[in-house]
């Protein structure tokens, strides 16, 4: 099969263009894997990941994937990285994450509206994404790592304090005092 490959419990399926996991490489590959990379696809579903039941890291990174996100129970799961995805409603993914990744320690989200810094948009400052680590540690505490940086003692103290407050709030939208009724 081109562009699979396989290395002991590794299993990488890289720049296919594909819109689906294969149902192939659960069939084949499900039953061992425990690191598996779908990076550079065009993933919008994760239907299929449920014949991986063994993972314990999960790399999406530079998908189409979005807030209709939904992962199977994957009790051993500790490292997901979602860079690079369409991912713009932080608080339900991080309740989905909660309630399916129960050894979840690693998590990335660089490069999606719902991780406010630099790579997605100039408007976006250090306060912000220290607001949004906050709120994503008080979400998931026991995460070791989040966005490739080591959460220190004071994030985590910070978290049990005011992370339920960090929430990143999208503005609605609404009438200009100047429109047109």
């Amino acid at each position: 099969m081109a562009g699979l490959v396989v290395s002991g419990t590794q299993v990488s399926y890289i720049g296919q263009d594909c819109r689906e996991i294969p149902e192939h490489l659960g069939r084949d590959c499900g039953h061992f894997a425990k690191r598996l990379d779908l990076s550079f696809n065009l993933l919008r579903s994760l239907e299929g990941l449920s014949a991986f039941r063994s993972l314990e890291e999960l790399i999406l990174d530079n998908n189409l994937l979005g807030d209709d996100l939904v992962l199977p129970g994957l009790p051993q799961l500790h490292t997901l990285t979602l860079n690079k995805n369409q991912i713009t409603d932080l608080e339900r993914l991080l309740d989905h994450l909660a309630e399916v990744t129960p050894a979840l320690e690693y998590l990335s989200l660089l490069g999606n509206v719902a991780c406010p810094n630099e790579l997605v948009s100039l408007e976006k400052d250090e306060e912000d994404y220290k607001r949004y680590r906050c709120f994503v540690l008080h979400k998931l505490p026991n995460l070791k790592f989040l966005d490739a940086q080591k959460v220190t003692r004071q994030e985590r103290e910070e978290a049990l304090v005011r992370g339920a407050f960090m929430k990143v709030v999208k503005p609605k939208q609404t009438l200009s005092a100047y429109s047109v009724l």
